[in-house]
Parts: C-alpha cells; sequence; structure tokens
C-alpha cells in the first residue's frame, strides 16, 4: 500500500476545508447575502433557548409588575417584534421567522450590555438604562441587538471559530460530540454572562449593518431613530477617552458610529409612520 505523505495529507485537509467552508455558506434571507453558516438555525434556537432558560435562572430578573424598567423592556420589546414581523410579512418573508419565540426580561447587571440570541430572546441589562434614559434610545438598543440574531451573525462567530479550532469541523459534529467546548462557544458568540460591556461586539462591519437594521426596526414601532445619535454621544461620554483606537476595536470607534448612522438615518425615516 502507497503510504500518503505529510504534504498530501495537508492538502486533501486543506481542500476538505475548502469544501466545507463552500458547502456551509447560506443566504441570509434579510440581506440576500451569502454567509457562513456551520449550523442551522433550528439547532442554534434549540441550543439558545436552553442556555437562555439557564441565564434567566442564574441571574436576578426583575418582574414588570414591580417595576416600570422591566414594564419599558418588555412594552419596546414587544414593538419592536412587532415591527420585525410587520416589516417580515410586508416582504413576504415571514417563513424566515419560523422558531422565534420572542422573550423580553430586564436582569439586574452593572454591564452595560444587552443581547438578543436565535429565536428572539432578549435580555437587557439594568447598566445600560442610565444611557439610554428613555424608550427612543432603548428601541435603538434593542432593534440592534434583534438584528444580531436577524442577520445571524452569532452564527456567523461561531462558525468561523469552529474553522479556527477545529479545521473545518462542523459544527453540528461538535454540538454533539463536544457539548462543553459548544456551550463555551455559544456563550462567547452571543455575550451570555460575559462582561463585554457596550453590548456584544461583533465585527466592526456587523455592528454597522446591525445598527441600519436596528434603526428600522425603532421607525417601523413608532420610535425616533434620530435618538441613536444622542444615545451614541453618552456612550462617547461616559468612555472618557479609555476605549482603545478604532483599528485594535471590533466595535466602530463612537465618532465612526455617530457618522454612519447619519448616513442610515434617513432610510429608516421612511418607515416611520
Amino acid at each position: 500500500m502507497k503510504k500518503i505523505s505529510k504534504k498530501n495529507k495537508l492538502q486533501a485537509a486543506f481542500f476538505l476545508s475548502l469544501a466545507v467552508l463552500f458547502i456551509s455558506c447560506s443566504t441570509n434571507t434579510l440581506t440576500g447575502k451569502s454567509q457562513l453558516s456551520l449550523v442551522s438555525e433550528n439547532e442554534l434556537q434549540s441550543l439558545s433557548a436552553g442556555q437562555y432558560t439557564d441565564f434567566i435562572k442564574a441571574h436576578t430578573v426583575i418582574a414588570p409588575a414591580k417595576d416600570s424598567r422591566a414594564l419599558m423592556v418588555q412594552r419596546v420589546g414587544t414593538k419592536i417584534a412587532a415591527a420585525v414581523e410587520t416589516y417580515y410579512a410586508e416582504k413576504n418573508n415571514k417563513a424566515a421567522l419560523s422558531g422565534f419565540a420572542w422573550e423580553y426580561n430586564l436582569v439586574l447587571d452593572s454591564a452595560i450590555n444587552a443581547w438578543c440570541m436565535p429565536g428572539g430572546k432578549i435580555v437587557v441589562y439594568t447598566g445600560i438604562l442610565p444611557y439610554t434614559i428613555n424608550e427612543n434610545a432603548l428601541a435603538v438598543v434593542i432593534g440592534h441587538e434583534v438584528s444580531h440574531a436577524l442577520l445571524q451573525h452569532g452564527n456567523q462567530r461561531m462558525s468561523e471559530s469552529m474553522i479556527q479550532q477545529l479545521g473545518g469541523v462542523a459544527l453540528s459534529t461538535a454540538i454533539a460530540k463536544k457539548p462543553a467546548e459548544t456551550q463555551d462557544l455559544f456563550m462567547k458568540a452571543y455575550g451570555v454572562g460575559t462582561e463585554l460591556g457596550v453590548m456584544l461586539p461583533f465585527s466592526r462591519k456587523q455592528e454597522l449593518e446591525a445598527d441600519r437594521f436596528g434603526l428600522i426596526w425603532a421607525a417601523i414601532a413608532g420610535y425616533d431613530p434620530n435618538e441613536a445619535i444622542a444615545f451614541w454621544g453618552r456612550m462617547q461620554k461616559a468612555s472618557s477617552g479609555q476605549k482603545p483606537p478604532e483599528f485594535l476595536s471590533t466595535h466602530p470607534s463612537d465618532e465612526t458610529r455617530i457618522e454612519k448612522i447619519k448616513t442610515y438615518l434617513p432610510e429608516a425615516m421612511t418607515y416611520k409612520k
């Protein structure tokens, strides 16, 4: 039997990885763009439901019946979810929201953070409320986080991590055989239990993409997306120059973000009734 050289093995592994990448790209129905996806949204939604339940059990959830802040989060979350469903229905794309079961909770945590998992599981931390101040800004924040879920940015992030760590092994295999590693990647990808601050940092491109659609959801929901400028101005002041330079950060700088938001606002305002 002919012995396979190390060089040939490496080449085979390389082409196998390319094949995995090729067959693991899907088209996002919101943008129409192809993106890396090593696991189906159904699998991620199933995984997120369990992780969300564990997170809620491990944290202090503030009841809407007892706290106006929690009631506000629920009210804004409900309106943003309705806005998304309206948009998808008008685009004849309701099937893309299959599996979404919206939930909105305010948790007691000083981190300046918020996130949305696949399937519409939303958490807002009390630490971000001193910066949102009003419902318009909170709608911008929740809209932004919901956009990450709709744009499947977490799935992309997990898939990229799996490529790096497992050399192209499909994520579905990891879910079945490496639950600890998969849960760790999931927690990191969706910001669950982390202290990342200023919401979950995806890539700068993904952050701006989520900003754009978040403004649209806020406008459809009846909120004023212009409040995004004031909100990020407050975030800029709060940072007191402590953030790293933009080229070292996964987030765009507040200055860049504000300027880009200004260019997105005319589009968003066309959706405001």
